[in-house]
């Protein structure tokens, strides 16, 4: 069996986004239930990565839940955007 790097998922398909593609990180935070990415980018980039009206993270968020495993008791990916500027 395959097993996804989530980090590394979300990193290339956010760099070609963004105009400071050395700023992105992703930070996997695991809780009871999800498996937590923070996607942490420059804060002129929130609103590439956001889209409008949300459409670019609603993608990402699609692609992401799409690779994990199907299993029963697997856990389900969240991916969460840093907004720094709040």
């Amino acid at each position: 069996m395959v097993t996804t790097d989530f980090s590394e998922l979300v990193l290339t398909l956010v760099r070609p986004l963004v105009k400071h593609p050395a700023a992105v990180r992703v930070i996997p935070r695991e809780s009871e239930r999800y498996l937590n990415y923070v996607l942490d980018v420059d804060p002129a980039d929130v609103g590439r990565v956001i889209g409008r009206q949300g459409h670019v993270i609603a993608a990402l968020r699609t692609v992401v839940e799409g690779a994990r495993d199907k299993r029963k008791n697997a856990k389900k990916i969240r991916l969460v955007i840093n907004d720094q500027r709040h």
